[in-house]
Formats: structure tokens, sequence, C-alpha cells
């Protein structure tokens, strides 16, 4: 029988073969002191139950693997292993030496950087309890807080000096031969550990604080553990079931790309999903129907014919694949259509294939890149029930490289581009193509300061960009008017030139429409000119969720200078056409240095009076007190059908 072996070379220069029996008998007689280096060399991190069944598995694993074959070493053979010092008998010998060598090496690895985590040793393993070593006293409970604060390398030059006796250079070699870097650097970490208090025969890392082999041990959650039974049997019948109606024969409807697989069968969804069942539009439907909304707009683009990518729409409509990016608008369902959609627009655009789909609440874009086999796909979903003609003038198609493009509605006749922060300057044409999708327009800017703020104008409607599926649209005037007028105008212009760059803090809200409006204009006190007091709303697709800001807009600062907020609220009906009225304040410094509480309200308002850090009261719609830096006053006004009113929060 041919014998496999190690070879090993001693630091005397004299080199014996260190055959799998001698590392074997080295491992089960030192198999105590083996584990407690393992144990104190390992992270503190992994848990002390943890700690302990890896410390077991490193010794376990000591023992070579080439047990059968045709009598390969060990992948490292020769390498240097310095003497026991201080250790008589078996326990100096090259078995011990060698197998001590590899205990260290796998432990330092484990010890590296965020490396420990991988290593959950297959073999031991234990179920239902915790183990952990009796605790020592109070000089151990110092010791290991040290030594938790060392690098691996740092503990294991502590444990080699002070467990094994071994000398400095004894300890430097051993380091090196195991892969340590900087073997000096974990000396000089071990020589920063205090020495324990007292006086003591042996090493403290010899005491019952850090024996992995005498433990303790207790009941792991019992109800948790319950609960994870029950949840693992009723995984595993799910796993049963679908695996049986995966089995199945028939091919379902098709390749799904990257959808993910079916599990069950309905007549009512697969219609839905079945991509000859889509509904069209005719082109002219728009000009002769009594509701003008997505519902009219044709199916457009050059692929509304490809089945397949159809397919793979709606499939990852209904079943998004592990890969697939799914986004979704606050207040948007994820689920599948209820019945066949409508298909709006299918088609290349920025070397993707786009689909828009509609299902009379919400739009679905499916984009995939790099075709079917591989490529990223994203679904992006966004609620749009109740639209109107105003609502459904164009549609995000992609954003790539801080660039859009939109499909218009096809009773658009004209697209332009108007920086809103410039409002003398002309709107910029957009040019569009025959199936309505635009060139790329520069979207909102990322870098502060704001800068401009580019706006798509498609007719008299002005629209911009708030990182959703729909622009939302922007508005001026007075909320009580049953409809919003478009953004026309030197007045409307220079109010939104103020307002453009607070766009920002209304994004991710399923934002439908921005109104703005001047409710108040006051006199500054010390002849400092005057300001505009504006509300600036955006009401949601959904109802809920809408944001109001006051701002306070002195006008002697330079053009395009963002307004300051003087209150915000949300889901408040506050200058919305339920509660066209506002009231808020401000503090303003003077340029002689001094301070004022300055107040305003809408036209309903007939008094203010001010409470707590400033205290007054003014007839009228303006209130101008003088204050101090930093006070807070409470605002109430009184309206002229006698009700009263809060400021705005």
């Amino acid at each position: 029988m041919e014998q496999h072996q190690a070879t090993a070379t001693l630091d005397d220069d004299t080199t014996g073969p260190i055959d799998v029996e001698q590392a074997e008998a080295a491992i089960v007689e030192h198999y105590p002191r083996l584990v407690r280096l393992g144990y104190l060399i390992l992270p503190p991190g992994m848990g002390r139950t943890r700690r302990v069944l890896a410390a077991h598995a490193l010794a376990q694993r000591a023992l070579p693997r080439n047990r059968s074959g045709s009598g390969g070493q060990d992948p490292r053979p020769d390498v240097e292993l310095p003497w026991q010092r201080g250790t008589k008998g078996a326990a100096a010998d090259a078995g011990y030496a060698y197998v001590r060598l590899r205990v260290l090496r796998t432990a330092l690895r484990a010890a590296g950087p965020r490396r420990w985590w991988r290593i959950p040793p297959p073999l031991p393993q234990v179920f239902g309890l915790r183990l952990f070593p009796r605790s020592g006293g109070a000089d151990e409970l110092a010791l290991d807080q040290a030594l938790s604060e060392l690098s691996g390398p740092g503990r294991a030059a502590y444990v080699l000096r002070e467990l094994e006796r071994l000398e400095d250079r004894e300890v430097r070699k051993l380091l090196q031969t195991a892969g340590v870097d900087d073997a000096r650097g974990a000396l000089a970490e071990a020589d920063a550990v205090p020495e324990p208090a007292g006086s003591r025969d042996g090493s403290p890392l010899e005491s019952a604080e850090f024996d992995a082999c005498s433990l303790q041990a207790r009941p792991t959650d019992l109800m948790r553990r319950r609960q994870h039974l029950r949840a693992l049997l009723v995984a595993v019948v799910a796993l049963v079931v679908c695996g049986t109606l995966l089995g199945m024969p028939g091919d379902g409807w098709g390749p799904g790309g990257a959808a993910a697989p079916s599990y069950a069968r309905n007549p009512a969804a697969e219609r839905a999903l079945d991509p000859d069942r889509l509904t069209r539009a005719t082109p002219d439907a728009w000009r002769t129907a009594s509701r003008v909304d997505f519902s009219v707009w044709p199916a457009r683009g050059e692929r509304t014919g490809d089945t397949a990518l159809l397919r793979r729409a709606l499939a990852v409509w209904a079943r998004p694949g592990r890969s697939v990016r799914v986004s979704t608008t606050a207040g948007t369902q994820s689920g599948p259509p209820s019945g066949p959609p409508q298909l709006l627009f299918a088609g290349e655009v920025d070397q993707a294939a786009v689909v828009l789909l509609y299902d009379g609440l919400r739009i679905a874009r499916y984009a995939e890149a790099d075709g079917a086999d591989g490529g990223a796909v994203a679904l992006d979903l966004a609620r749009l029930d109740a639209a109107d003609a105003a609502d459904s003038t164009a549609l995000v198609l992609t954003r790539t490289d801080g660039n859009v493009r939109y499909l218009t509605a096809p009773w658009v006749r004209r697209a332009a581009v108007r920086d809103l922060l410039h409002p003398a300057q002309p709107a910029r044409p957009v040019h569009r193509a025959p199936d309505g999708v635009t060139d790329p327009v520069r979207t909102m800017p990322q870098l502060r300061p704001c800068r401009g703020w580019p706006a798509l104008q498609l007719g008299s409607r002005l629209v911009t960009d708030l990182g959703e599926l729909s622009p939302a649209r922007l508005t001026y005037g007075p909320p009580g008017s049953r409809t919003p007028r478009d953004v026309a105008g030197r007045a409307a212009r220079m109010s939104w030139a103020r307002t453009a760059c607070r766009l920002p803090v209304m994004q991710a809200r399923g934002v439908r429409r921005v109104n703005t409006w001047r409710f108040a204009a006051q006199s500054l006190p010390e002849a400092g000119g005057r300001a505009a007091w504006l509300c600036t709303r955006a009401e949601t697709w959904r109802g809920r969720g809408s944001r109001v800001l006051a701002q306070f807009q002195p006008w002697d600062v330079r053009r395009g200078a963002a307004g300051a907020v003087a209150a915000s609220a949300d889901d408040s009906p506050a200058c919305g056409p339920r509660e066209p009225r506002v009231l808020a304040g401000v503090l303003w410094k003077s340029q002689s240095g001094r301070w004022y509480l300055l107040a305003a309200g809408s036209r309903q308002v007939t008094s203010i009076a001010a409470s707590g850090g400033v205290r007054g009261r003014a007839w009228g719609r303006e209130l101008t007190l003088p204050a101090t830096a930093g006070a807070h006053a409470d605002l109430k006004a009184r309206l002229a059908d006698g009700d009263r009113l809060g400021s705005l929060r």
C-alpha cells in the first residue's frame, strides 16, 4: 500500500517526511490546544457560538487532504516550521508544528477583512443549542476586550508568544510562513496589549475563558425555532406544488424573456397577456372622442407588430423576474393588468426597445437593451387615471445622459423648450419624428446652484420632468378657478422664474400638476422695497400626498434667485380648490441689521395677530412687527366670514 506524505522543513535544517498518520496523531493528541489557538485568533465579531464551531473546524481541517490519490503532497509543503519552545515530548515534534501552521494559516485567512462570514464550517454543526466557553474573571474579560481590538496577525502574534512560548524571532518567522506581510507590525500590536493585573503561575490565555473544548450549552430561541420549522414545512409543500405545476406539459404563452416562471393557469390572465388581444386606438380616434386622454392615443412606433417583443413586455409586467429593475410611483399598484391593455408605443429609442402600455389606470413602460437575451430589462409603472387633454400631452420614453425623449400626444402640433429661470428668452423649437418622438431634451439640472430649469412647451401648455413617466403640468393662477391657467404672460413667467428651483422637493410623489400664484404683496420696513408672497401647490394623480410651499420673494434680489420658503405642508388642502386661502410669516432682516416679523394672507384675510415670541396685531392682510433673531411666533388670521385661519405648517 502506497503511503502519502507531506514534507516539512524544521529550523535545524533537517528535513524529514511528515505522513498523514503522524499529522493525525498530532491533532488527536493536541486537539484542545489547537482549538484554543484557533479560537483566540478568529475574529470576535463572529459571535461566541460560531467562533467555537469554527475553531473546531479549523483543527479538524488541519489534517492533509491527500489520503487518496497518487501520492501528491500538500499544496505548500516546503515551509520552515519553528519548534515550540517550552514544550516537552510529542508537542515539540514536527507533526504538531505542521498542523499548528495549518490552523494558524486558516485562522488568519478567516480573520482578514470581511472574510470571516465566508467560512461557516460545514462540520461540525450544532442545531438547537448555543455553545460557549465558561466565563472567566475580570482579567480574562479585559484581555479578551484588548485582543478584540487587534488585527488578526496582531492576535496571532500575541497568542504565539504567550500561549506557545515562542520568541519574537520565531513568531515573526512563523507569521511570515503563514502569509502575513507585516510580521513586525503584528508584534508591535501584540506589545501594546497591557499585562494582566495580579500574579499568576501561567498565561491568562490558558484559563477556562478561552477553552473552546470545555463548553456550556443553552437552548436557542424556542418560539422562533418553532416558527421557522412551520415556515420550512409550508415552503416545502409550496415547492412541491409549484414543481408539479411547472412540470406539466405545454409551452404556455411562449418565451417570456426576463419574466419569472409562471406558476398557475388562468384563462382571464392568459387573455390579458396575449399580444394579439392588445387594444389599439385608430389614428384619428382623438378627433371624435368625447373624452380626450391616453385612451385615444394611437399605437405608434416601428415595432408595434413585433409579437415577441410585446409578449415579453406583457409577461414581465405580470411577473417580473429578479433581474428586472421595477419602479413604481407613489400609490401605484404593481400587479398585472386585469384585461388586455392598450398599446401606445413600441419601437427602438436610444438603442433600447421600449413598449408603452395603458390599462385605463396605469401606464407601464417596458424597456430592454441588447435584445431579449441577457440584456438589462426595466419596468416602470405610474398611475395616470382620470387624465384629461391637458394632463395627457406627453409621456417619457427614455432618460439617457441627462436627456429625455418624450412621446407627445397626437393632437400636439408644436414642441419647444423654455428655460424657466430666463423668462425673457424665447422658447427653442424641438424636432419631433413623425411618430411623435422628440429629440433629446435636457432634463432638470443635477448640479447646484440651480442655474437653469428646462420645461417642455407643448402648444400653450408647459410641462417639466420630475423623474416620472408623465411630466408634471405647470400652471399659474388662484386655485378658485375651475381650470388652472397656463403659464403665459410676464407675471406668470416671473413668478415661475423664482419658483422653478424649488421643484426638486416635489419629486417621487407622483405629481400631476404644480400651480403657483401670488396671494399677497407687501411693503418692506425701512424703505426696503416690496416683496411678493407666493403659494405653490403640487397635486398628485392619486389625490393624496400633495405638497404646499409658501414663498417670500423680495423684488430687489438678483434675477432668478429662488424665493425663501416661509412654510411648507404635506397633505394640506391649503392653496387648493377646497381651501383657496393661506397665511404665512417670515423673519426678515433689514439692511440696518434690525429684525422684523412679516406676515401676509390671501384676500379673504381681514386681520392678523401674532403671539408667542412676537406679539402684535394688524388690520388687513399684512403684518409688520419688530422682532429678535430666532424668535418664534404663532400667527392667527380672521377671515371675512368670521372664521379663523392658522399659518401654513
